[in-house]
């Protein structure tokens, strides 16, 4: 005889129709009777289980759903299509807030119930690779220099540069320019961090932004919030970096979020690649030297090296996509040191003359020779 009962092995078997096979069986051999003792169960359930077994074999030894053929309660077919096309607009937005901004009656788990039999993928967030493939996408459609970004990177913190920069005079701080569409990078040194450094970089870009007539008519020069942005945290007024920035007509100076590091990803992706690239395998013998292997850098970054996130290809290539009569020597302006650009600067303030940025590369010196002429093309005169 069978020391386990029928009822204790149907509740904890996960499938019941091996045993239920077994019974028939005995009942074929022995009878319906000695089948019930013998399993601990009823004559009507070895009945059953025979009729069953006689009429569809031994896939009719398994359970039988209970639901009922017809439910008053159901809903109806067309609040189920409702439902499914609101998944189509609110897509990653949950089945409570659904419910809550569409004033529907279903309860959140028949909403989601809806869902799943229409096969609707859940509201899980996508691979990070797949988000960052859309967000190339969308960049890609922007204009040439429709949006840019710009970031400060201390130096000091790369083992192979700070001995260097210490004993040699090398500039401590990286300031960084990037456009977001093609990723075209402008440079610029500093021995430190200071809203006068960042507002002599951007009006360094500006120069030739709009000397090569770059700009769209709208565009966003993007920053965090750092001081060398937004000057003092209670200020009530523009910093001098926005003012600079919005001189020109359509610019507008945008600051992300705080702790939003991400916003920044494309200027970032530059200290990221630079440190490797640049930093860590360079020897620089001082500063003219520093600057000079910036410059040819610089120059390979955006003339001849493909980007494996744009399609391999380099910036000049995308920005000749979207602006054939773009004048290439706009990628060939050299990182500018901000501080000997600050002491030219304070000499012709000085000397009387104009306050204007001609030639930014030129020492104090010689600014008195040149600053009342533009030259045509200051990257020669680089030093």
């Amino acid at each position: 005889m069978c020391p386990y009962q029928y009822y204790h092995v149907m509740k904890q078997s996960k499938d019941k129709k091996p045993w239920r096979y077994q019974m028939v069986q005995y009942a074929f051999a022995k009878g319906v009777k000695p089948a019930a003792r013998h399993f601990h169960t009823n004559p009507s359930v070895v009945r059953k289980w025979l009729y069953r077994f006689k009429a569809d074999g031994y896939s009719g030894l398994g359970d039988r759903s209970h639901k009922p053929h017809h439910s008053p309660n159901e809903t109806p077919q067309h609040v189920k299509d409702h439902v499914i096309a609101l998944k189509a607009i609110y897509k990653r937005v949950g089945a409570a807030q659904v419910r809550t901004l569409e004033k529907l009656t279903l309860a959140p788990k028949t909403i989601r119930k809806i869902w799943k039999e229409a096969k609707i993928p859940s509201r899980r967030r996508l691979k990070k690779h797949i988000v960052k493939n859309n967000l190339r996408a969308v960049k890609m459609r922007f204009q040439l220099f429709q949006q840019s970004m710009e970031d400060t990177k201390d130096l000091m913190d790369i083992p192979e540069y700070y001995f260097q920069a210490r004993t040699r005079h090398l500039p401590k701080v990286q300031y960084t320019f990037r456009e977001v569409s093609c990723g075209i990078l402008f440079l610029g040194f500093a021995e430190s961090i200071s809203l006068t450094y960042a507002q002599l970089f951007a009006t360094y870009i500006n120069h030739f932004l709009r000397k090569f007539n770059a700009l769209p008519e709208r565009s966003i020069r993007q920053t965090d919030n750092g001081s060398e942005y937004i000057g003092s945290w209670n200020a009530k007024a523009p910093s001098a970096y926005t003012r600079a920035i919005e001189l020109l007509p359509g610019q507008r100076h945008y600051t992300i979020y705080p702790g939003a590091h991400r916003m920044q990803a494309d200027v970032e992706t530059i200290h990221n690649l630079m440190e490797p690239e640049f930093y860590e395998i360079e020897d620089f013998k001082n500063r003219n030297d520093f600057i000079a292997k910036a410059t040819a850098y610089q120059l390979f970054f955006n003339l001849r090296r493909p980007n494996s996130y744009k399609e391999d290809k380099t910036p000049w290539q995308l920005a000749q996509e979207k602006r054939p009569d773009l004048d290439k020597h706009l990628l060939m302006i050299p990182p500018v040191d901000l501080d000997r650009l600050f002491r030219w600067k304070t000499a012709i303030i000085q000397a009387g003359g104009k306050d204007q940025l001609t030639v930014p590369c030129l020492r104090p010196r010689e600014a008195s020779i040149h600053r009342k002429t533009e030259m045509s093309q200051p990257w020669k005169n680089f030093r």
